[in-house]
């Protein structure tokens, strides 16, 4: 597989995530949305960094389980209860995002949602990538 990341210099700069994403490979994996669940079906983490840190452990979990790295990652989404407070913990999101899935950075968006299927969930996040 072939991951080219595209951020023009006529855009703003990009930081956390890339304006566009150019995937070539055989197999695309759709990733389902992700809360911060444990094993037993249950929202752990009571605040919104601990939470993130869940949904995204169990995003690539799916990924890893699929054939995929987090570098595969051409789109992700987040879907916030609370976009002012997901700026409000980008940095330390961010550092999460670093540790958990590197410097890759994927296509992304960040949408502020009414709630989430689990009512105890802050976020969630799904997406898709392209393996070779």
């Amino acid at each position: 597989m072939s991951t080219e990341r595209v951020n023009p210099s006529e855009l703003s700069p990009a930081t956390g995530f890339s304006h566009a994403v150019v995937a070539t490979g055989t197999r695309v994996v759709f990733l389902a949305g992700q809360t911060a669940l444990d094993t037993d079906g249950k929202i752990v983490g009571d605040t919104l960094p601990e939470q993130f840190e869940r949904a995204l452990t169990n995003l690539l979990t799916a990924l890893r389980a699929a054939g995929g790295t987090p570098a595969d990652l051409a789109r992700v989404t987040v879907y916030a209860t609370d976009v002012a407070a997901y700026r409000v913990h980008a940095r330390e999101l961010g550092g999460i995002w670093r540790e958990l899935a590197g410097r890759d950075y994927p296509a992304m968006a960040v949408v502020e949602v009414v709630r989430l299927w689990d009512e105890q969930a802050m976020v969630e996040l799904d997406g898709f990538a392209v393996l070779p």
